[in-house]
């Protein structure tokens, strides 16, 4: 594993491309009228916001001389990145679906990959002003307020001199909560959940876009969180690694396996991820 110096010197650069992105988005955000949507060769829509997030986040992170495997990137051939032992792995913008309905509940994701395992994470919520953080080993964290800011230069003591230990104490609640994405759910989804309600018959369920459901888990605001449609690996690596830093857990629904990254086919199969507070 990389070490400590290394570690000081890359996440400034990761926790800085996040809140650059986020500035980035923000400033489309706030122009509803003026998305420019167009669809991807998946039939997902895109829009002006990805690709300036994408690009923020290409440049600032192009210093590190890292590579990138990005969803709004090139398509990198499995034969070029099968032996990359340290790449970003980066969704700009998770949740257009979401970034499009207005709601708020999107995020830049920036998972830090070596030897295919994530060792450090960001997840951004520049609406809420809200980064989420992950070191392999070292923890998971939040911090409060901060703002979009295309011009970001957090160093390494300024974002871990005001961190929160996630889980978050305050998020204690005596019903069961399960995460369900707000956008993506199926039959299975439901059929799921209702297998749960025989053990949880207080079961709740929370419609939440993006990556944040992964936040949210680790804060300890929900408990369980099913997924019955396609992701990305950039849709879960950061997300994956900041709930088990946090004391959870995901893994392949229904095998149990743990997800796997960087595979020739850079989808998902379904997964759960939940705390492990509660059966």
């Amino acid at each position: 594993m990389i070490d400590q110096s290394i570690r000081e010197y890359l996440l400034p650069e990761q926790f800085n491309a996040a809140v650059r992105a986020g500035a980035a988005i923000m400033k489309i955000y706030k122009k509803r009228d003026d998305y420019a949507i167009s669809l991807k060769s998946d039939h997902t829509p895109i829009t002006i916001a990805d690709r300036l997030a994408h690009n923020t986040i290409k440049e600032s992170l192009g210093r590190t001389r890292i590579p990138i495997l990005s969803e709004e990137g090139r398509e990198m051939r499995y034969e070029e990145r099968c032996n990359w032992e340290l790449f970003w792995l980066v969704d700009p913008l998770d949740g257009t679906v979401e970034f499009i309905k207005g709601n708020n509940e999107f995020t830049v994701n920036i998972a830090l990959m070596e030897n295919n395992v994530c060792i450090s994470a960001v997840i951004y919520v520049p609406f809420h002003h809200k980064m989420y953080i992950a070191e392999r080993g070292h923890g998971a964290w939040v911090m409060h307020d901060v703002a979009p800011d295309s011009e970001a230069t957090y160093s390494y003591q300024d974002i871990h001199g005001a961190l929160q230990s996630l889980p978050l104490a305050d998020n204690d609640h005596d019903n069961f909560r399960v995460a369900v994405s707000r956008s993506h759910q199926t039959p299975e989804t439901h059929q799921h959940i209702d297998q749960l309600r025989i053990e949880h018959s207080d079961l709740e369920i929370v419609e939440q876009g993006s990556s944040y459901k992964f936040c949210l888990l680790a804060e300890g605001a929900v408990d369980y969180y099913i997924r019955t449609t396609t992701t990305s690996e950039w849709d879960t690596a950061a997300g994956e690694l900041i709930l088990h830093e946090a004391g959870g857990t995901t893994y392949i629904y229904p095998s149990g396996e743990p997800l796997a990254y960087n595979k020739e086919l850079l989808d998902n199969p379904w997964f759960v991820a939940r705390r492990l507070t509660h059966s």
